[in-house]
């Protein structure tokens, strides 16, 4: 005779377990979610374990239904994410194309950037260092985004795989395609990418995505002001997906777009000495598309003591410092200092002697040194790829020429696109309104990269918004490469 209990075994002669007998199970509930579940009123469910019972149950209905959905959106990763343009710009293409964008996996390290993502996307959760984030941890995706930091690869040229890019942040970029196997990629980069150390830092990006990783890859530089926006901004832009090759191309036309239909005519000019004192030589006209640097720079150039900015500057002082400025990059004078030539050398007594007479000369170079046009230095040698002074050679007469000591090192043109914004000069171009100037607004910046008009710069200062904007991407470039994107793994 079987002693082992029946169950459903069919003629086992044991009376069949009864499959909805409830199991005991110890549950500790902490006093607050207890009262919550005693105070509920439930149809049919009286006493306490009914209502858990019940209520638990729901709660697995709802996660099935989310579930549902959940596999229905497009899960994206949002690396490098800085403000959120490739992700906004993505998620524009994936609506315009009827999905449902859901981002997954989110990673930023600069505070700033993390403190504005929160601000336009919500508190969802971001990684921080994603060369310390194990892929196993990241949840399954759709899509990479990714504007990673244009880097030499320490190896590069002699495989030109994975390896090459070891110390790098494409290695991570990489490293997550290769783990999540997504449908597809975006990358943004800068335009030099592809000449990159001479050109290997490209070649080992393209060979990894493409015969290490296995997708079929397109890219192409593209120029911001060519979508509509009001900036010239050319960047590269790297697409990929598992099976059909993409291509980047066939975009609608724009219609083009020039600083003053961005600029908000509200905010007023704002009156400081520099701009007193530009504006007391040459009109606001006469301004617009200017640089302020005490280079060369042509017809396009006004230098420091063209407006006087430093001190009044006489007819002959002005005609000797623009002398200055092209003979201190005469070859001929590096030979006679014994120096490695360099572009702006120092210009003893006697080499000026030689271009400029006038029996005043030192005291009117001197009386620009006290101004501060110019500076009495020792030339510079070559020390191990740097310039540092050579003390064993007398000194000469230079031009002071740090662009950025001035307040403003360009005056943007109303009637034209504007240069490339990058976060080392942007607090440093000026926009004329109302015959006056002023620096852009966070608010024009953002206008400028085509982010919407709900986005917010707020919770941080000036200075850091202008730092997010000069690394930020254009993101109607984005949403139309994405489209490109897409479209291209529908087919």
């Amino acid at each position: 005779m079987n002693s082992t209990r029946g169950g459903f075994r069919e003629n086992s002669g044991r009376k069949p377990l009864n499959k909805n007998k409830k199991i005991p199970k110890q549950i500790y509930f902490p006093p607050e979610l207890a009262k919550q579940i005693e105070d509920t009123n439930l149809l049919n469910c009286s006493s306490f374990s009914a209502k858990a019972i019940n209520l638990i149950s729901l709660g697995l209905k709802a996660k099935e239904q989310n579930d549902i959905k959940d596999s229905q959106c497009v899960k994206i990763a949002d690396l490098f994410a800085g403000m959120g343009g490739i992700r906004l710009g993505f998620e524009a293409a994936l609506r315009e194309r009827g999905l449902t964008p859901k981002t997954v996996f989110v990673s930023e390290i600069k505070k700033s950037a993390i403190k504005v993502y929160h601000d336009n996307f919500g508190d969802f959760p971001i990684t921080g260092d994603i060369t310390k984030v194990d892929t196993k941890d990241i949840p399954d995706l759709d899509f990479v985004l990714a504007g990673f930091p244009c880097q030499a690869f320490s190896y590069a040229g002699k495989r030109l795989g994975f390896e090459d890019t070891r110390g790098t942040l494409f290695r991570d970029v990489a490293r997550v395609i290769r783990d999540k196997q997504p449908k597809g990629f975006l990358l943004e980069n800068v335009e030099g990418l592809t000449t990159h150390d001479h050109g290997k830092t490209f070649k080992v990006i393209l060979n990894v995505l493409q015969n290490e990783l296995g997708y079929k890859v397109a890219y192409k530089v593209l120029n911001s002001a060519d979508f509509g926006l009001a900036q010239n901004r050319k960047r590269i832009y790297i697409i990929g997906t598992k099976n059909v090759k993409p291509t980047i191309g066939d975009f609608p036309s724009f219609i083009p777009a020039t600083l003053k239909d961005i600029i908000d005519t509200s905010v007023p000019p704002v009156e400081d000495d520099f701009s007193k004192k530009l504006l007391s030589h040459y009109s606001i006209d006469e301004l617009q598309g200017k640089q302020i640097k005490d280079k060369r720079g042509g017809k396009n150039n006004i230098h420091s003591w063209d407006f006087e900015l430093k001190g009044s500057v006489s007819k002959e002082q002005r005609q000797l410092l623009d002398l200055m400025l092209k003979q201190r990059r005469n070859k001929k004078w590096a030979a006679v200092w014994g120096i490695d030539w360099m572009d702006g050398m120092p210009l003893s007594l006697d080499m000026i002697h030689t271009f400029y007479q006038a029996p005043d000369l030192k005291e009117m170079l001197d009386d620009l040194v006290t101004k501060g046009y110019l500076v009495y230095e020792h030339p510079k040698k070559r020390v191990n790829n740097r310039r540092i002074y050579d003390t064993s050679k007398g000194k000469g007469y230079n031009i002071v020429t740090g662009k950025l000591s001035f307040k403003y090192s360009k005056i943007l043109s109303l009637d034209e696109t504007t240069p490339t914004l990058v976060a080392t000069d942007i607090s440093h171009l000026a926009v004329p309104v109302d015959g006056g100037l002023r620096r852009l607004t966070p608010r024009e910046g953002l206008r400028l990269f085509g982010y919407p008009e709900d986005y917010t710069l707020s919770s941080v200062s000036t200075p850091k918004a202008y730092d997010l904007l000069g690394n930020t991407v254009a993101v109607k470039v984005i949403k139309e490469v994405a489209k490109n994107l897409l479209d291209s793994i529908q087919k």
